[in-house]
């Protein structure tokens, strides 16, 4: 069965124009035309279709999905499970990004209930008192610094090289997932991930998933975070914020 680029239009919601510029970069060519000329669009051509506005959907450019959809290699049943697995992704950060949001609403006019102090005490290199005057200032007054000051008081030496070398140890089992072609919602990342919630929760201060989302997504919005991650291995700061809100969205 054929359809006019019109009826396609309709069906997949997009213009008219867009499929004649599919079809001029080479992305969605019809597979007739009629008498006339006019484009004839056939089943395939659909599904097609399909892929393309997923891939779009997902973020990647024109240039990326015509490479794509041209290569001889090219399976479809494969594309739709990439596809799957990346929008599984952003749904598990979207809700925990969601999630972290509702309890930032809901702490409006409360007491801030994560510090830097806190999130920095885990991970890399971390001198207590390289940010204690900055920390005292914006966060003495909350109950997460209290109780991580509470713990961490009387931590000595060879308690933080514990801390440090533990957290050192799941950093570096999640960065070998992630060197296998790991998705970051895999479940021996989600596990991996889990140790190192229960690692903040052990030693500093209880840490939910959600919070440990919200953590996350300072990962890739705090250069120091980024940096410590991207030393261990490139990519591995956003690796590690999908996979603590695929973590969150579990429950």
């Amino acid at each position: 069965m054929a359809h006019t680029v019109g009826e396609v239009a309709k069906l997949a919601h997009v213009s008219v124009r867009t499929l004649h510029h599919y079809d001029e970069l080479g992305i969605l060519k019809p597979s007739g035309r009629t008498e006339s000329g006019y484009r004839l669009y056939s089943e395939s051509d659909l599904e097609l279709l399909q892929q393309v506005l997923l891939y779009k959907e997902i973020g990647l450019s024109l240039e990326e999905i015509r490479s794509l959809v041209a290569d001889p290699k090219f399976d479809q049943r494969k594309a739709l499970v990439a596809q799957r697995q990346s929008l599984s992704r952003q749904g598990a950060r979207v809700r925990a990004m969601i999630a972290l949001v509702d309890r930032t609403m809901d702490a409006v006019g409360k007491p801030l209930k994560m510090t830097k102090k806190e999130l920095f005490q885990v991970f890399g290199d971390y001198d207590p008192a390289e940010y204690e005057a900055e920390v005292e200032e914006l966060w003495g007054g909350t109950d997460q610094y209290r109780e991580s000051a509470r713990r961490t008081k009387n931590y000595s030496k060879d308690d933080w090289a514990r801390i440090k070398q533990e957290g050192s140890e799941i950093d570096q089992s999640i960065a070998a997932l992630m060197g296998e072609g790991v998705t970051s919602d895999d479940q021996r990342v989600l596990d991996a991930v889990e140790k190192a919630r229960e690692h903040i929760d052990q030693w500093f201060y209880p840490c939910s998933r959600e919070m440990h989302a919200g953590l996350g997504l300072m990962y890739v919005s705090d250069p120091r975070f980024t940096a410590t991650y991207e030393e261990i291995q490139p990519g591995m700061a956003q690796y590690m914020a999908d996979a603590t809100a695929a973590n969150a969205a579990r429950g």
